[in-house]
Formats: C-alpha cells, structure tokens, sequence
C-alpha cells in the first residue's frame, strides 16, 4: 500500500518570503540550466564568446516567466488546493498571501518578462505569447484532459528554445531537440510527483495520468517520457558536435533517471521529494556543468 501524500510545508514569514514561497522560487534550478546550455551552445557556434549582458537578460526572463507562471498557477488551483490534504497548506489557502498580492506580483513578473525578451531581440519579444501561453494554461488542463503533464511539458520546452534565440535571433532545431528533452524530463517527473494526489483527484474530479490510469500506469509513463528524454539529449550532443565531457554528463543523467524510478514504486510514493527535488536539481545542475566544461574545453571562452 502506498505511503500518504506528503504535506507541503507551511506558509513562510514575511509578505516577501511568503511570495517567494508560493511561487517555489528555488525551482528554478529545474529549467534554467538548460537555457544557459542553449544559450552557451549559440553563443559558441557563433563566435565562442561569452555574452554576459544577453545571459543576464535570459536569466530575467525565464525566471519572470516562471514566476508568472507559479504565480498564476496558484491562483487558478487555489480551490482546488484548498480540498486536498497535501496542498491544504499553501499559501493562498492559508492566506499568507492574498489573491491581490499574488495577482500583483504575477503582473510584475510578467513585465519583467516582457521587457527581458524585448531587450534580447524584436523576435522574442514576438514569441513571448508562445511562451506565456501553455504557462497559463496548464493548471486549466487538468479540468479538461488526463495529460496536463503534457502541457507542462510543452510549456518548459520553450526554456532551451528561448535561450538559443535569445543569441542568434533565429529558429533552432538543435535548440528544438534540447526543448523536447526538456519537456519530456519535467513532465515524466510530474507523473511520479502527481501520483501523490491520485486519490484527491479522484474524489474531486480532477484529471491527470494517474487518476486515470493509476500509479502504475503513470509511473511506467515517466520511465518512458524519461528514456525518450535521454535519446533525444544524446542527439542534440551529436547534433551540436558535443565533446567527451558533454557525453559524461549524459550518462550522469542516465544513471540519475534510473536511480530516481529505484526511489518510488506503486506500492511505496514515501521518497518522492527525495526523487522529485533532489535528483531533479542533481540531472539540471550536473548537465551544464558538463555542458559548460565541455564548451570551455572546444574554445568557448569568456
């Protein structure tokens, strides 16, 4: 029998913190590295040199999007939050933040989004709608179809995208295999991470792969949403002319990804922050630092 959902801890002090804490700011770890690994890439096919000011810009924009998304994505759940155990104690919930408050810092993160993309180049400004657009509607997803992770999916594959246009200006589809890898990396984790609430949604109607199709069956999907994740990682390595160092961080990956299914089963859900937060922030982190070390390796330089 599966262990209970674990609560999530409660609401920070303080009105910034508490914002900060609603928001997961320290989730970042999850999908900002893979845009450095675009925008590093680029900027190494280009003219190996590191450009400081469009890195920053990408920084700020993909953490004002992310912001705006979590924000937006609490606000949409909240009643949702509200009846299940596991999120009961969240902060809109709880009211550690008003709706207000976190209406008004989505908005200001979303402007800080915005005015990063224009900064970067007339075309990211163009495409901040595609970006935005599968942000918000993810959390509406779940009221309309059993795969919302895939929505969530598509949503965080324009990270890797976004940064590779960031540098060039241009379409990538180099950039586009790295996205894809991306999106199947955080949606097969937010299979193992949505089988916590698998009898919440249930009760309250709310749709997901494992409401539908059961632990087993979601976790089966992320092992393969986590194999295809890994071949198309090896191809944008192959792709973009990847050095051994790129290639020993991939199977640090690999080795990541089998150790994080050994940590849950359907009959045992105890060790999902173990697999969700710490191997997660393990496979981003490990990956541009060999990412990194590898371009240093073929001339980028700073």
């Amino acid at each position: 029998m599966s262990a209970p959902p674990v609560a999530e801890p409660g609401p920070a002090r303080g009105p910034v913190r508490a914002f900060l804490r609603l928001v997961m700011i320290e989730h970042s770890v999850f999908a900002l590295p893979f845009a450095y690994i675009a925008a590093l890439t680029a900027m190494h096919l280009d003219d190996d040199t590191v450009h400081w000011v469009e890195l920053l810009l990408v920084t700020v924009a993909m953490v004002g999007l992310r912001t705006f998304a979590m924000a937006a994505n609490r606000i949409i759940d909240r009643e949702i939050d509200a009846r299940n155990p596991r999120t009961a104690r969240r902060e809109l919930v709880t009211g550690a933040v008003s709706v207000h408050t976190a209406w008004v810092g989505a908005l200001i993160a979303l402007v800080v989004f915005l005015s990063a993309a224009a900064l970067l180049n007339p075309l990211c400004l163009a495409l901040t709608p595609v970006a935005a657009g599968p942000m918000v509607l993810y959390p509406y997803g779940k009221r309309f179809t059993d795969f919302p992770h895939a929505i969530l999916g598509l949503a965080q594959a324009a990270g890797p995208v976004g940064g590779w246009l960031a540098v060039t200006g241009t379409w990538s589809w180099d950039a586009v295999l790295l996205g894809l890898a991306v999106g199947l990396w955080i949606g097969g984790f937010d299979l193992i991470y949505a089988c916590q609430d698998v009898a919440a949604d249930r009760a309250q109607g709310v749709r997901s792969v494992p409401a539908r199709f059961g632990i087993a069956g979601a976790l089966r999907g992320s092992r393969a949403c986590h194999v295809v994740a890994l071949a198309l990682l090896a191809w944008y390595a192959a792709a973009t002319d990847g050095g051994p160092l790129l290639w020993i961080g991939l199977a640090l990956v690999a080795a990541a990804f089998v150790y994080e299914h050994s940590l849950v089963s359907p009959d045992d859900l105890s060790r999902v922050n173990r697999a969700f937060f710490t191997v997660n922030g393990f496979v981003g982190i490990s990956l541009f630092v060999f990412a990194l070390a590898d371009l240093a390796v073929r001339g980028l330089s700073v």
